[in-house]
């Protein structure tokens, strides 16, 4: 008989972890399947279409053209020369229907190196978009670990309250038996009844409070719905990394690098607003063919005639005067990279802020769980007591209330800390960018 209890409780420990997801697997799973991952994906994409296309557009267009066009008086098929007009006039085609197709072809020779500035800069574009990317996915394995942590804490205070529940109506129904044998007044069991009341309502608000948690770790996991949630074996242990060695990595993370990109793309575009001091050189080409049937007052009226054309032309303008347009242009990009230099250093500082509060609060938490532990024992300890003390009549039944619900509560906050702690390590993991393994 024994071995047919250990044979099912093997089974059904077997197949809860068969079924119960982890929180490493949840976020790998989150990672490819997160709508907040593939958005930054499709930033990094974005930005690598844009650099192409501002890289192709350096070497000009091919287009295929074509027109139509009515006159009221004949046109010539192509520009008339002397020759042509001496040789034989009256043969030169004419036409008041001029149809014309052909090849065109045209680059930008020389933008004051706008367009070289422009690619560089996307470039640069790119590797802020992959760094954020990689941010986005630290930010989302954090918020996971967090509602992750933030369940499984409330399912053990739900578990515990659930005990609490049971121990609180042992309690009432001693205190009613003993009300019919006239050993206890009708007031204790008011009161023990009023406590059980109140706690069987804060047992239904942790199990509402489990459900729309798990329903926001779903929703954040990209997931219609989660299953079992597998428990983390939580070590707490007193921390042992310095402030200093935790500020060292501020000019290594992320973060700080976007900035930095950030600095090097507003100096790119001060660079690229020098460009209108520059004269702009193009080139345009064309080859192709005019049609058109000759007109009425042709000598070959009606005659079906097409001419050859081709051209290449070198045009080039430098602005003498905008009336100060290209000096405030230069202003507003010197002004970018005076704000981008700021934002650099402000992310440096808000990440030594925000790493000594983390850091702070991990000691902290390290300090309230070793208290919980001790106020829990002493809160035990103080229950027995009052229980033998009502027995005897020596205490109300308001005093072991008291003493029920204290350790009630030290048991919670004991779950709390220990689970703040764990929120503090991810948190801190989060900050230094190492979540994402």
């Amino acid at each position: 008989m024994k071995k047919f209890f250990l044979l099912s409780f093997m089974l059904l420990f077997c197949s809860v972890s068969l079924y119960a997801i982890s929180l490493d697997r949840l976020i790998k799973e989150s990672l490819k399947e997160s709508i907040f991952v593939k958005k930054s994906k499709a930033e990094v994409e974005l930005s690598s279409a844009q650099r192409k296309e501002n890289r192709a557009g350096q070497y000009g267009s091919v287009n295929l053209v074509g027109s139509y066009t009515h006159f009221n008086l004949p046109r010539t098929l192509a520009p008339l020369t002397p020759a042509s007009i001496l040789s034989n006039p009256a043969a030169v085609p004419t036409t008041k229907d001029l149809f014309t197709s052909g090849l065109s072809y045209s680059v930008a020779l020389f933008t004051g190196f706008a367009q070289t500035r422009t690619v560089e800069m996307d470039e640069i574009a790119q590797k802020m978009a992959k760094s954020k990317l990689s941010l986005t996915k630290e930010q989302l394995a954090y918020n996971i670990a967090s509602l992750y942590l933030s369940i499984l804490a409330l399912k053990e205070m739900h578990i515990a309250q659930i005990q609490h529940v049971e121990a609180l109506t042992k309690l009432t129904d001693i205190i009613q038996e003993e009300v019919k044998l006239g050993k206890k007044a009708q007031i204790d069991l008011l009161k023990s009844q009023k406590e059980l009341y109140a706690n069987i309502a804060y047992q239904k608000t942790l199990q509402t409070n489990i459900i729309t948690t798990k329903a926001a770790l779903a929703s954040l996991s990209g997931k219609e719905s989660l299953g079992k949630l597998e428990p983390l074996n939580i070590n707490v242990i007193k921390p042992d990394e310095s402030l200093e060695d935790i500020l060292s990595h501020i000019n290594s993370l992320q973060k700080v690098y976007i900035t930095q990109l950030g600095v090097r793309k507003a100096s790119k575009g001060v660079k690229k607003s020098n460009a209108s001091y520059y004269p702009q050189v193009a080139l345009d080409a064309y080859y192709g063919f005019n049609y058109g049937n000759n007109d009425s007052s042709n000598q070959y009226a009606g005659e079906f005639n097409s001419q050859e054309t081709w051209q290449v032309a070198l045009n080039a303008k430098w602005a003498l005067f905008d009336f100060g347009k290209r000096d405030a242009a230069t202003q507003k990009a010197q002004i970018n990279k005076m704000n981008a230099a700021l934002d650099e250093r402000q992310t440096v500082l808000d990440l030594r802020k925000s790493l000594t509060e983390a850091n702070e609060k991990i000691q902290e938490s390290y300090i309230n769980y070793k208290s919980m532990q001790k106020q829990y024992d002493l809160a035990q300890k103080s229950e027995t007591i009052e229980q033998v003390r009502y027995e005897n009549s020596a205490a109300t039944i308001n005093e072991l209330l008291y003493a029920i619900s204290q350790t009630q509560l030290a048991k919670s906050k004991l779950i709390e800390s220990e689970y703040n702690y764990a929120k503090g390590k991810f948190y801190m993991d989060y900050l230094l960018e190492r979540g994402v393994k």
